[in-house]
Formats: C-alpha cells, structure tokens, sequence
C-alpha cells in the first residue's frame, strides 16, 4: 500500500501525471462498488466514461487498490465511493490524493448521520451498507447528477432527465418490492446470513437480521460465534439461511453443519447479493435487478 501511495503522490503532485486523450471529450469517472457504478451509468448515459475498481463478487472491505488502479485514479475526471469506511483499505489512498488536491466524493456523506444505523465495531461507528434503503440510494442519485452538472454543464439537462427516469424506476422498485414482502408472515421475517449487511434492508421492512459476521468480513466468524446463531436459529425454527456472493459460502456452510449437529434441520436458502451486484450483463448485475432477486429469494425460502 505504501508503494502505491507513493506513486499516487509522486504522479499528481510533482508529475502532474498527464490524461491520456482517451476521453473522446467526456467526463472521465472513477467509481468503487458496482452499486455506484450502476448508478453513475445510469445517470451519465453516453456523456460519460465510467472505469468501475470492483466487480461482481469482489468484497469492498478488504479490496486494495493496484498500481492499475492508482492510474486509473489519477487520470479521472471524478471519483465516486460509498465513503463510511465501506471501502476500508481504500481510504488511505483518498486521504493522499485530498491532500494532493484531488478530492474523491463520497456518496453517504450527504446523508443525515442521525438516521443512519450506529455501530461500536465499525471504524466509522456507522453501518456502511446504506444501499439497502433505497431512499438514501435516491439521495446518492441526487449527488451524482449534481457533480456532474456542475462538472459538465452543457450536458446537465440530459442528466436531470436521466436522473428523472431512474428515479422514477426506484419508486416503482420500492412498490414491487412492498407487495412481495407482504406475502411473508411477519414472524417468518427473520433473515440469517454471512455478514451484517442487511441491517437498513430489515429496518425498512420489518426484518430481523443476524450475520455470522460483524458488518465487515474483515471479521472472522469464531467457534463460539457459530454455535450461539445455530441455538438462535432452532430456538426461533429458522427455516433457511443464506449465503452472500462476496462472502466465502464455507462460514454458512458451517454454521447449517452446527444445526444438523443439534438434530435440527436448516436450508440454504441461496445466495444474496450483498457487497456487490451479479454479474455484468445480467439482470443481477444492476442494482433494481439485484434488489428484487435479492427480496424473491428471501421470501421464496422463508415461506
């Protein structure tokens, strides 16, 4: 990390480190998490180039940054991340290129911190999984199409269009979503997984949520960890549990064994998409796609 650090300060501050003219005149983003990566996509259209860090499957909480990266960096035009130290080991190289005079945009600060989930064990004393309310997702929608129109004012009106659509497809998400969540029982609304990412997703809809792990996957799931969530899951006859797509499915796997153990019996019910969206191309790979997998796989197993 320090070589890259390094790099980072030697190439913006005594280098100037030069665009390569390959912008074809556009705004050139840098995004972290393939949620923001959607959401700048779609908010920029074809005005923009869009260079995603992460993609499908790639856990933002122990990712670090290449020396790719660190190029790819330099060279934007704007960057975007969650911010709430979600993209721990990334922060450190933000630090750098702020003092450096370059300042990445981070999404959640633009929420009111007094509705935001608190957490001890965190390094920002929040839970940084704030994309599971969609209405803080309208709010970075919000914040993206501001940036840019400031950036780039003679396309602003066709952000603000862009934005309206997708804003629009949001609120219809949050219909679909309610009505698929009132066919489950409210006493079947309980959701186990690998980590706590769910926690603004059970807010919102009356879950009660409990990950192996803590809110980051930095933190190992221990022996004791394990056989405390297998009596909660008997005591409360959980049905199913569920593995995430960015977390290792051997923690989930361990923890159904420790039921079994018990004489109980527990499904894996699938996989959620937590930490990052579905493959590129696929309806997964977008964040209303992943949402509404997300919520028929839940309730589907639930039932």
């Amino acid at each position: 990390m320090k070589n890259i650090l390094y790099i980072l300060f030697i190439c913006s501050v005594f280098l100037g480190c030069k665009k390569e003219s390959n912008s074809n005149g556009k705004l050139n983003i840098v995004t972290t998490t393939t949620m923001i990566t959607d959401l700048v996509k779609n908010i920029g259209g074809d005005h923009i180039n869009v260079k995603g860090l992460m993609g499908s499957g790639v856990d933002p909480h122990l990712y670090k940054a290449s020396e790719g990266d660190v190029t790819k960096l330099v060279e934007a035009d704007i960057i975007f991340y969650n911010g709430l130290h979600l993209e721990g080991k990334l922060v450190e190289v933000f630090e750098k290129m702020e003092r450096s005079g370059k300042t990445p945009i981070a999404l959640a600060e633009e929420l009111d911190k007094s509705t935001l989930i608190g957490s001890d064990y965190f390094a920002s004393n929040y839970d940084p999984h704030v994309w599971f309310n969609i209405d803080y997702f309208k709010t970075f929608a919000k914040k993206v199409t501001a940036v840019l129109s400031e950036k780039d004012p003679t396309n602003a009106t066709n952000y603000a269009d862009n934005e309206a659509a997708y804003l629009s497809k949001l609120d219809a998400l949050q219909t679909t979503i309610n009505s698929t969540i009132q066919t489950l029982p409210k006493d079947k609304r309980i959701l186990v997984t690998a980590h706590d990412a769910f926690n603004y997703f059970g807010k919102n809809y009356g879950f009660e949520v409990v990950g192996l792990q803590g809110l980051s996957t930095a933190t190992e799931a221990g022996v004791q960890d394990v056989q405390k969530l297998a009596a909660f899951i008997i005591e409360k006859q959980v049905n199913a549990i569920f593995v995430e797509s960015s977390v290792p499915k051997r923690t989930i796997e361990a923890l159904q064994a420790a039921v079994e153990s018990k004489g109980h019996e527990v499904a894996i019910g699938g996989t959620l998409y937590s930490d990052a969206l579905g493959t590129a191309g696929t309806t997964e790979g977008t964040y209303i796609g992943m949402f509404e997998y997300n919520v028929n796989t839940i309730v589907n197993a639930l039932k």
